[in-house]
């Protein structure tokens, strides 16, 4: 099995390609420098001269509230980009793992979203990745379509990294309370992913780190966990506006993946734990 992976510089792309490194899977991870993704006849050039027979999706236009103030941009790159690999797929006969996120839905009420459930995005960044998941859903057969949340990583900014350089820096911070979903960690994503394309189980599914919470409960473990005395102060999204609009309810069914036998997502506290060793050894390395 050959595997491209694109957005290999992202927070999910680069764990992806070491994961696949680790256990010797031959695979190319590419960026931008590579090929424009909405260039269709690029893509396929460059997919049909690697002849993977796997491509993992992972580049995206991921700046939600900009996405706001730059429609046409988002939806090429998370639409027209994503059909473009599709077709490039298809010339080649490639599976394909396509990575979407909560943001499809319409964030109402109080229960988990199930992978079948109705589509309802209420930003832009949202209703881009609807657009890949059609392009997706409407032109291949065998793909696995991965809905994700709150994704944090050793590459790029995150919501853990600012917890916990306010932490130090303020006595204390406030943060949405009502926000409810599942923090996720790339490198747990990335396993999920790589052990999912060794099957033949196409279709949707909805994987993040187990467990349920606020953003301010998030924020309350990563202070305790870095031993901060930084207050979190619960507030509602009201008085955090923001140029997207952020789904409440973000909570999303693991029923399909767990149906696999692929082994389960940690929870989010094992999740974080390891992560920020990994950011103390990195920090510890740097200096």
């Amino acid at each position: 099995m050959k595997v491209l992976v694109t957005g290999c510089r992202g927070q999910l792309g680069w764990e992806v390609v070491q994961l696949l490194n680790s256990r010797g899977v031959p695979c190319r991870g590419v960026d931008a420098e590579d090929f424009d993704l909405m260039d269709g006849p690029a893509a396929k050039a460059f997919v049909q001269e690697y002849q993977p027979d796997v491509i993992i999706h992972c580049a995206a236009y991921t700046a939600v509230d900009r996405a706001e103030s730059e429609p046409e941009l988002c939806a090429a790159v998370n639409g027209d980009g994503t059909m473009n690999m599709v077709r490039a797929a298809l010339s080649v006969g490639a599976r394909m793992v396509f990575i979407s996120t909560d943001y499809v839905f319409s964030g109402e009420g109080t229960e988990p979203w199930e992978e079948d459930a109705p589509y309802g995005p209420q930003n832009v960044y949202g209703l881009s990745k609807v657009q890949g998941e059609i392009a997706v859903r409407s032109l291949l057969k065998r793909y696995y379509l991965i809905r994700t949340s709150w994704v944090f990583g050793l590459h790029g900014k995150n919501f853990v990294r600012t917890m916990r350089r306010l932490g130090r820096e303020r006595e204390e911070v406030r943060v949405v309370d009502d926000q409810i979903g599942s923090p996720t960690y790339a490198k747990d994503l990335a396993r999920v992913i790589c052990d999912l394309i060794e099957t033949e189980q196409f279709g949707i599914y909805h994987v993040t780190n187990e467990g349920y919470m606020s953003w301010a409960d998030f924020a309350r473990l990563i202070m305790t966990a870095e031993g901060l005395r930084c207050r979190v102060v619960p507030v509602p999204t009201s008085e955090y506006p923001t140029p997207a609009r952020r789904p409440l309810n973000s909570r999303l069914s693991p029923k399909r993946i767990l149906a696999t036998g692929i082994e389960p997502m940690p929870t989010v506290e094992n999740a974080l734990g390891r992560y920020l060793q990994e950011l103390a050894l990195e920090e510890a390395e740097t200096n």
